[in-house]
């Protein structure tokens, strides 16, 4: 998986964890995730800003810091349709 890739859906899917924290298959993807992150990519850290329309995601590799922005209307797209679906709202 591209870098890319694993940045959008770490994001996606940490904006589910985050509002569903009983959710355990939502916390298990993140971890997923961070996983790929960690072992695949080597980045070591990660911390996400709001800019307008925009999240920004700060990340190291090495040590050598690196940002990527996604629209926040995609990122905040999985959120919605799982809140959206009344079976995932049984919990």
């Amino acid at each position: 998986m591209q870098l890319q890739d694993a940045l959008y859906n770490w994001l996606s899917i940490k904006k589910v964890a985050d509002k569903r924290p009983d959710d355990k298959a939502a916390q298990d993807t993140y971890d997923f995730f961070e996983e790929i992150l960690e072992e695949d990519h080597h980045v070591s850290e990660r911390k996400v800003r709001k800019e307008d329309e925009m999240y920004v995601i700060h990340y190291w590799i090495d040590g050598e810091e690196y940002s990527k922005k996604f629209p926040v209307e995609l990122i905040d797209a999985l959120l919605h349709s799982i809140e959206a679906e009344p079976r995932y709202n049984n919990q």
